[in-house]
């Protein structure tokens, strides 16, 4: 590289900044600070300058000479408090005087209001009783929300069958459709999957004593019973239940809600009711093709693993399937249909007033809607068992 380039170079790129120290008299440090000192080039490390301070023993005060400072900026003011902190620390006096005028005047305007104590907040640990006594007042305080969002959710309906619920019918038949075609495909899919692994699992076992026919009454009965509800309740959990709370969430962030508490018009019956009416109606359709889904699936491993014929496979999936099984399985889609459309939408009007709060919301309404389908489904199937159905 020829002399005026490297000499260019060294102009267009300014010298480091650079410390010195040098003890002036017992007790008494100066510190020689050059260069260009600026958020840019290269800053000293702060514990070198500690160290180089340490270096120098019974040091008392410490002076500054600024002389060949070409230049500085807010990264050279945070290096001169974390001296100045370092100083405060290990009782040392750091004069300002040798500074320029500007870095003086910021500094004394740093130190002129010190921190108030107590000011930081300091997260402390409550003690276990403590944090016990605060889960169990939340516990209650959440099932208070819940009791009094299903008795709103009741008058609502009360009002509906009485003709004077306020809310839009074409609202309703758009919710219904989200609610229904739109979720066939997905529908269709996991049903297919869950029948194609309930007859293979069942295939696997019945081959073995030559009983692969009954992998007919397996799926048949596992599928309108209770699989094809629950499955098509954790769908609609996941998919419906997670947008009501999104839309109403967003709605509560963007004070629609209380807009319309403004007006007189009661949020239950202009957006909650819809949901759960379109929901309810639509999960037994949605459990009925879902079964169907389901049996097929298991027709397609019985013919293709089994060797079973169509007409065998369908007969002995009529004989083993009974109308009770139907009922039971309509009867619990109608109330996961239910669960998943309050769940929805509790979390959405629970909402806080934020963006993540709808995020929290929604994941909120999915694991509620989930946890309330299987405890439903246990306490459905208890019934069932007392009944003798």
């Amino acid at each position: 590289m020829c002399p005026d380039a490297v000499k260019r170079e060294q102009e267009a790129s300014p010298p480091a900044c650079e410390t010195k120290v040098r003890v002036l008299s017992r007790g008494t440090l100066l510190m020689y600070i050059s260069g260009d000192c600026r958020m840019g080039s290269v800053m000293p490390s702060p514990e070198d300058v500690h160290r180089q301070i340490l270096s120098q023993q019974g040091i008392k005060d410490i002076s500054f000479d600024t002389t060949n400072l070409k230049g500085w900026d807010s990264g050279f003011l945070t290096f001169l408090i974390n001296i100045f902190d370092f100083c405060k620390r290990n009782s040392i006096t750091a004069e300002k005087t040798g500074l320029p005028q500007g870095v003086q005047k910021l500094l004394t305007l740093v130190s002129a209001v010190p921190e108030r104590t107590g000011a930081r907040r300091e997260h402390v640990r409550p003690p276990v009783l403590e944090r016990l006594g605060q889960y169990v007042l939340d516990f209650k305080k959440s099932n208070h929300e819940v009791l009094d969002f299903i008795g709103d959710a009741f008058l609502a309906f009360r009002r509906l069958l009485r003709g004077r619920a306020q809310y839009r019918r074409s609202d309703f038949f758009v919710i219904l459709q989200e609610c229904g075609s739109q979720a066939v495909p997905i529908v269709s899919l996991i049903s297919v999957l869950v029948g194609l692994i309930l007859a293979f699992v069942g295939a696997i076992q019945l081959r073995m004593f030559g009983a692969q026919i009954y992998v007919a009454d397996l799926v048949g009965i596992a599928m309108v019973r209770v699989m094809g509800a629950i499955m098509t309740g954790i769908i609609m959990a996941g998919r419906t239940g997670a947008a009501f709370a999104a839309q109403l969430g967003t709605m509560q962030v963007n004070e629609e809600i209380d807009a319309l508490k403004t007006m007189g018009i009661s949020p239950m019956e202009f957006l909650v009711l819809p949901r759960m009416l379109a929901l309810m109606l639509m999960m037994p359709l949605l459990c009925l093709y879902a079964d169907l889904m389901g049996i097929l699936g298991g027709l397609i491993v019985g013919v293709s693993m089994l060797d079973l014929n169509f007409m065998e496979y369908f007969m002995e999936t009529k004989r083993a399937v009974g109308l009770n099984n139907l009922w039971i399985g309509l009867f619990q889609s109608m109330v996961f249909g239910v669960l998943v459309a309050l769940s929805g939408c509790l979390r959405g009007i629970q909402c806080g007033r934020s963006a993540s709060a709808v995020g929290k919301a929604t994941t909120s309404a999915v694991v509620t809607g989930i946890v309330s389908i299987i405890v439903a489904t246990a306490i459905i199937t208890l019934m069932c068992e007392v009944l003798g159905i």
